[in-house]
């Protein structure tokens, strides 16, 4: 461990690195712990170290360097922790890469972030091939194939073949708490940035070896940790059935390795909800890690319809992040499993732990109400403190452990982490209340960000798509309340002269140019948007007309 000061969130004799963890972490469990299963077959913690090991090295015989980056073009599996291992043992960064993107969007992201190598699933092998050539300065091209496969690109090296075979010996490194692991996220940024998160920062505001300890505490060093560990007899067994390319999924499966437990990941590409009981029975997993109804209703329809009760009893905890969950979905699933605790975490890519609401069989808070954080405030928008119970409204900021900024971009970063009487906060945009006892109440996002089944779309992107057709004048684009996916994206447009393109034309349009879920599900046409004289949009008018459209169908 390295000792040093902590940028912007105060001073720690110790700092935390997770590369340091995982070194440790086996000689507190068995030998047939495991730390990763995926469709039946188990990676112990023996095999987790050693492939993690190997891959770690090697990227470091092909020319990397601490602090290169490494985009992670990865469905969940076996190969996305290992490689996170990886890259946290060997001191490179992490990058997540939204396998729903297309071929603009990929490049974007791999260039943005200066990735090095690309560790990518032999299903995009076509869209890699085509992105290959405009990134010259990747290194290494790594393809996850099935056991015995060869790449199905020439240029890249089978992932087999380097977690696989190799010295499997822990990397001789001295690392920091200052290593970071990035996060890209659309979010209110715009085009999507990379957050940074320092790895000691990461690990404090999780306080992700409290609940190993027997007095409740976050360990005081990693001997500590390792301790508490091995008298625990490791960490719990969570399936992230969001993308691990998300926040959830990934932070939800970082705090589940970090504690000595294990991932379980689904095999379908899309969420199976009958799968996931079965995965539970089978692996008598202890927590899941969704994102809201998206998620949550398939998982309440399907036990409704299941021919005889499910085994649910070593099911302990449902999280849900990135949008809430509705009341009545909470308490349908409690009726098939009373003993869980539901947790709806209010949080951010750029911040975690702005607020928590827990719900059990015996009742919990009403939607959109937290208990606030710990260094949680609410400002104004002139960085004034709002005062608890004076029904002023707020941003949403949290101090103590927080990101570095974005990746490339001060002025959002100065933006978005203001200080404010001596104090660096993240607020992301998040308007809120503080009632009288404390109780925070989320009002929504300052932004007119779409959060459709947990993936977020920034409306300026898909409009800028639609008006480069040329029977588009202009075009706004909307989120309107969706049972399936909490919001659907949907288009108001003005017709070029008088015109009247055809729905699936312009959607046609939008899919050819961004990842699907950016697609709108529903398009009308209004001959005036209604913008101001300067340019700007009423958006709160144009959601109130395509909803009355939505109506009216």
């Amino acid at each position: 461990m390295i000792g040093g000061k902590m940028h912007g969130s105060g001073e720690h004799a110790l700092r935390w690195n997770y590369g340091d963890m995982l070194d440790a972490l086996p000689s507190a469990l068995p030998d047939d712990a495991p730390a990763l299963i995926h469709d039946g077959e188990v990676t112990t913690w023996p095999a987790f170290a050693a492939r993690s090991n190997r891959l770690g090295r090697q990227f470091l015989e092909a020319g990397l360097a601490t602090g290169d980056k490494v985009a992670f073009y990865l469905r969940n599996g076996p190969a996305y922790s290992e490689t996170l291992a990886a890259c946290f043992k060997a001191r490179l960064v992490h990058v997540n890469v939204n396998y729903r993107y297309v071929d603009d969007e990929l490049w974007y992201i791999i260039d943005n972030s200066d990735s090095r190598v690309v560790v990518y699933q032999s299903e995009f092998a076509a869209r890699v091939a085509v992105l290959k050539d405009r990134l010259p300065d990747v290194l290494l091209w790594v393809e996850v194939v099935a056991p015995g496969a060869a790449p199905v690109n020439d240029f890249a090296v089978a992932y087999g073949a380097l977690a696989g075979a190799g010295n499997d010996a822990p990397l001789d490194l001295q690392r920091s708490g200052d290593d970071l692991l990035f996060l890209y996220t659309g979010g209110t940024t715009g085009m999507p940035k990379g957050v940074m998160w320092a790895q000691d920062d990461h690990w404090r505001v999780g306080a992700a070896g409290a609940t190993l300890a027997e007095d409740g505490l976050p360990p005081a060093d990693l001997a500590g940790h390792i301790a508490n560990v091995a008298r625990a007899g490791g960490g719990p067994r969570l399936c992230p059935c969001c993308p691990m390319m998300h926040g959830t999924g990934l932070f939800t499966a970082i705090g589940a390795l970090a504690a000595g437990g294990c991932v379980v990941t689904l095999t379908q590409p899309s969420f199976d909800p009958e799968e996931l009981w079965d995965a539970i029975e089978a692996q008598q997993i202890n927590g899941l890690a969704i994102v809201g109804d998206a998620f949550a209703k398939p998982m309440l329809r399907s036990l409704a319809a299941q021919p005889r009760p499910r085994n649910l009893s070593s099911l302990v905890s449902i999280v849900s992040s990135g949008v809430m969950w509705s009341p009545e979905v909470k308490q349908g699933l409690l009726e098939h499993h009373p003993q869980m605790v539901l947790t709806d975490s209010f949080g951010a890519s750029e911040a975690v732990g702005f607020g928590r609401s827990e719900t059990t069989a015996e009742g919990g808070a009403d939607v959109a109400r937290f208990t606030i954080g710990e260094h949680c405030k609410v400002f104004t928008e002139d960085l004034r403190e709002v005062t608890p119970g004076s029904d002023e409204v707020g941003f949403i900021a949290r101090g103590g452990a927080i990101p570095r900024g974005y990746y490339k971009d001060e002025a959002k970063t100065a933006k978005t982490f203001p200080v404010i009487n001596g104090v660096r906060y993240s607020m992301p945009g998040d308007f809120c209340r503080v009632e009288a006892d404390g109780t925070l109440v989320l009002l929504g996002r300052g932004s007119v960000c779409i959060n459709t089944a947990g993936e977020k779309v920034f409306p300026e992107e898909v409009e800028e798509v639609l008006k480069t057709h040329p029977m588009v004048a202009d075009a706004l684009v909307v989120g309107l309340p969706d049972e399936k996916w909490g919001q659907m994206v949907c288009a108001v447009v003005q017709p070029e002269n008088g015109g009247a393109p055809e729905a699936d034309t312009l959607v046609a349009h939008v899919r050819g140019q961004l990842a699907g879920y950016k697609t709108p599900k529903r398009v009308w046409l209004k001959a005036d948007l209604g913008r101001a004289s300067n340019g700007k949009a009423d958006y709160k008018a144009i959601t109130a007309y395509a909803q009355a459209q939505l109506d009216a169908q």
